[in-house]
C-alpha cells in the first residue's frame, strides 16, 4: 500500500512532540543489540496522551478496514502492542489475543493468550518494527495455531532493508502509520533538526551496525 503522507507526517509529529521518539547525535543511545543509535523510540508513551492514543487507534482501525477488511481476531505483540491492539479490537468490535515473546514458564505455558481458533483470520498489531525478527515470531506462532494472518500494522518502522526482506520471505504484508523517512521530513519541518543533522541521521540508517564506531 502506498503510505498516506499526511498520516505519516502527523504521526511523526505526535511522536516527536511527546518525545516517544528522541533524536540525539551528540550522545547516541545503545540498543539491546549493541548498536549505537542517534534515535530512540518508545511508542508506549502514546498511551499516556488520550488525543494521540485515540488518533493512532482510529488510524489503525481505518487502515485495517480499508486495506484488509475486518478479520476474525486482532492480535497484539507483547508487550508494546498489547494495549494498542486491545484498543483497536474494541474500536472494531472484535476479539483480542496477544502473543508472548516466549511461552509462559508455568501454568499452561501459553504462547498465545486469549481465545483463537484454527482457521480464523488475524491482523497483528505492533508498535515498532526494527529488524522484524520478534514481530514475525508472533506471526509464526499464530500460523502454527492454524490462523490465517492477513497482515501486520505498526505505528513506526525504521525501514531497514533486512526487515523488508524478512516480511517478504514470511509472505506477511506490513503497513505502518509512519516511517523513518517521514520522521526525518517532519523533524526538519518542525525545526527539530537541521540539514547537517539530517545527513547524519540518513547515514545511520544505511549502516546502523557500523555507525558511531
Amino acid at each position: 500500500m502506498e503510505k498516506n503522507n499526511d498520516i505519516a507526517l502527523k504521526t511523526a509529529e505526535y511522536l516527536l512532540q511527546i518525545k516517544a521518539i528522541k533524536l540525539n547525535l551528540q550522545n547516541p543511545y545503545t540498543w539491546a543489540s549493541g548498536w549505537k543509535s542517534p534515535i530512540y523510540c518508545d511508542n508506549r508513551k502514546t498511551l499516556s496522551y488520550p488525543k494521540i492514543r485515540t488518533y493512532i487507534r482510529q488510524q489503525f482501525a481505518d487502515l485495517i478496514r480499508n486495506e484488509f477488511g475486518l478479520p476474525d481476531v486482532i492480535a497484539g505483540v507483547a508487550t508494546g502492542a498489547i494495549a494498542q491492539g486491545a484498543l483497536v479490537a474494541q474500536e472494531l468490535g472484535l476479539p483480542f489475543v496477544y502473543v508472548r515473546s516466549a511461552p509462559k514458564e508455568h501454568g499452561l505455558a501459553n504462547l498465545i493468550e486469549g481465545v483463537v481458533e484454527s482457521g480464523q483470520s488475524v491482523i497483528v498489531i505492533e508498535d515498532l518494527i526494527s529488524t522484524g525478527g520478534s514481530s514475525l515470531k508472533a506471526v509464526e506462532a499464530l500460523r502454527d495455531a492454524g490462523c490465517d494472518v492477513k497482515g501486520m500494522v505498526a505505528i513506526f518502522t525504521y525501514g531497514f532493508p533486512k526487515a523488508a526482506e524478512s516480511f517478504a520471505k514470511a509472505k506477511c504484508e506490513l503497513i505502518t502509520l509512519s516511517d523513518y523517512n517521514s520522521l526525518l521530513q517532519q523533524a526538519v519541518i518542525s525545526n527539530y533538526i537541521n540539514e547537517e543533522e539530517l545527513t547524519h541521521l540518513a547515514t545511520w540508517r544505511e549502516s546502523p551496525d557500523k555507525w558511531g564506531k
